[in-house]
């Protein structure tokens, strides 16, 4: 198996990202030298799935950060951040992990500045430049600089560890010779590597079992056909591509025996919001007696929500709906309604799969028992 997707990675002063729009006729890949880009390329789906976002997020956090100018006192440099958080806090609204990042980076910030700041209240020279006196023209706010940078950074590298263990913890509940029916792209292009409800698929896989995936197309932008059939092709797991309204008579005749899913944002009872279409497979998988999982790192759950009515929504353009790759498919002037979204309530969902371990349900006791494990490393 190959596990070489890089999704979105830093790379000498830059984001670089693999453009999702491509996919699956071609595989290339975006630089990005201005923040600017890095939101640009998250609003157009260049780059997608909650995780993958909260790591864009902190890129392109320290991106902008590299442009904020050294002329700036403490202030100043302080009121440049939070801009920058902000627009990145107004690109995907659903999507917890992107906020979980802007608020890891904020914390992140706050802590450099401190310790870059004398008594007095003004950056510091670097230790090196210390006794000699600080040489014109130097940024007196590099290290903390470098210190966002290396929190970006390590927000990508601790993803891909967390996906891995995520699958570690999932995959027993995946028998050998397993027929799992998944929904959009919660794979490594929705993550930093590996992925969140594929990991638990690739991690069973590794282990000998044997397992056939059916493939929701994903309307309205395709991210099953799209995207989850280009991977597990990749993979080498065996995959079968469906309409999304074929679920339930492929249930009906018995040839499913799990679904599983990732998530956007998890509520505190559990209830999971995912791409559109995720809450229709629950309530057959439930009609049908079929397991249905969810595999989600702790940064998708969002503790401050009680229940899923509290999750926003995004709506996203009608071009989505009324075209195919550019090309029109729905007459001109017709009513465009198109969430990008919808909630699972906890009571459909057999179990959520995270780095920490399976939750079963009552979700909301064991998604507090976990509230501490959030700083996994």
């Amino acid at each position: 198996m190959n596990h070489s997707i890089r999704t979105i990675f830093w790379q000498d002063g830059a984001v670089v990202m693999i453009d999702q729009k491509a996919l699956p006729g071609e595989e290339r890949y975006v630089t990005c030298v201005d923040y600017r880009q890095v939101i640009e390329a998250i609003n157009d789906l260049t780059i997608r799935g909650a995780p993958a976002l909260g790591v864009a997020a902190a890129m392109g956090i320290a991106l902008g950060a590299l442009r904020i100018s050294p002329m700036f006192g403490p202030g100043a440099f302080r009121d440049a951040l939070d801009e920058i958080c902000s627009q990145f806090s107004k690109t995907r609204p659903t999507a917890r992990n992107l906020f979980w990042a802007i608020e890891r980076m904020r914390r992140r910030f706050e802590a450099s500045l401190t310790a870059s700041l004398s008594p007095e209240g003004v950056p510091m020279p670097h230790d090196a430049e210390r006794s000699a006196g600080w040489p014109a023209g130097d940024d007196p706010w590099r290290e903390v600089r470098e210190a966002l940078i290396a929190e970006a950074i390590r927000i990508g590298e601790e993803d891909i560890r967390i996906n891995r263990r995520i699958g570690e913890n999932g995959r027993e509940m995946i028998p050998d010779g397993a027929r799992i029916l998944t929904h959009c792209n919660a794979g490594a292009l929705a993550t930093a590597g590996y992925g969140t409800a594929l990991g638990v698929i690739r991690a069973a896989c590794e282990t000998g079992k044997k397992a056939h995936v059916y493939v929701d197309e994903t309307r309205p932008v395709l991210q099953g056909a799209r995207l989850t059939a280009w991977e597990l092709g990749r993979e080498e797991i065996p995959c079968t591509l469906i309409a999304d309204n074929m679920a339930a008579f492929l249930m009906r005749q018995g040839k499913i025996d799990l679904v599983i899913t990732g998530a956007d944002r998890i509520a505190r009872n559990g209830d999971a919001a995912n791409k559109i279409g995720t809450y229709g497979l629950a309530v057959l998988a439930k009609a049908h007696g079929i397991p249905f999982y969810v595999a989600a790192p702790l940064s998708t759950i969002d503790t401050a929500l009680p229940d899923g009515s509290a999750i926003p929504i995004e709506e996203r353009p009608p071009e989505e709906l009324t075209h195919v790759q550019g090309v029109r498919t729905a007459p001109e002037g017709v009513s465009v309604w198109n969430p990008a979204f919808d909630v699972t309530p906890h009571d459909l969902i057999s179990a959520i799969i995270t780095e920490a371990g399976v939750l079963q349900p009552p979700f909301a006791d064991g998604i507090l028992m976990l509230e501490g494990e959030r700083s996994f490393t």
